[in-house]
């Protein structure tokens, strides 16, 4: 079965037990009735009921089958930051500037990252964060058009991408990457840096369900710190 399959599952399944058909430390159905019931393979309820068991939600055990946890084990989450809070908590005047804004039809790697049909439109943006004026971050931005009702027109010059995302536009899961890259010509110039500096790096893709909404590339000052909370 396909990952849109998988995920649509899992979701349905979450809504379920939050919903309190089956209550905490209730034995749910096992995987050849859910998938009967789901009309899929039992691999695709597999998959499903794996993440949700990642997730804290349900604890699986061999030959004793599926229970909703009695109490959900805490996991750590990371909840999108918008960067104008956090800048202004760190006592900075926030400001963000559009260098670039397009729509155009999704490249191929996007297409595959937010799981878009051939054709499928996205805009592209990238935005510089400012703190007191200075570069504090550099975003490359792309957006499912589809999935994003009004975001063409959206006023980016008044409100920053990341933002009103995060304030229009629900979302029920995410994967975030981090990592570290040497500033090239674009991210150089953005952030008033050297060719080749050390950049710490967020990637960020979103979705609602079965339905990709925007992915994200995230690129801090030298000498930026991150802090968050468990």
């Amino acid at each position: 079965m396909s990952e849109r399959n998988h995920i649509s599952i899992r979701e349905a399944i979450r809504g379920r037990i939050t919903g309190g058909e089956w209550a905490p430390g209730a034995m749910m159905p096992g995987e050849t009735d859910l998938a009967e019931e789901y009309g899929c393979s039992r691999t695709t309820v597999n998959r499903a009921l794996q993440k949700l068991a990642e997730d804290g939600l349900i604890e699986r055990k061999r030959r004793a089958g599926t229970r909703v946890r009695e109490i959900p084990s805490r996991q750590a989450k990371f909840r999108i930051p918008i960067l104008r809070h956090e800048i202004e908590a760190a006592g900075g005047d926030y400001s963000s500037r559009v260098a670039f804004r397009e729509t155009l039809k999704a490249p191929d790697f996007i297409r595959s990252r937010l799981r878009l049909a051939a054709g499928s439109r996205v805009l592209r943006l990238h935005t510089v964060h400012l703190s007191d004026g200075e570069p504090y971050a550099f975003e490359d931005r792309w957006v499912n058009i589809k999935a994003a009702p009004g975001v063409v027109d959206a006023p980016f010059d008044s409100i920053s991408a990341n933002e009103w995302l995060v304030r229009e536009v629900p979302y029920s899961s995410g994967d975030v990457r981090f990592s570290a890259m040497a500033a090239g010509q674009i991210e150089a110039q953005a952030l008033e840096t050297s060719v080749g500096a050390p950049l710490f790096v967020v990637e960020r893709t979103t979705w609602l369900r079965d339905l990709y909404i925007t992915t994200t590339k995230l690129c801090y000052r030298p000498g930026y710190h991150m802090k968050t909370e468990l």
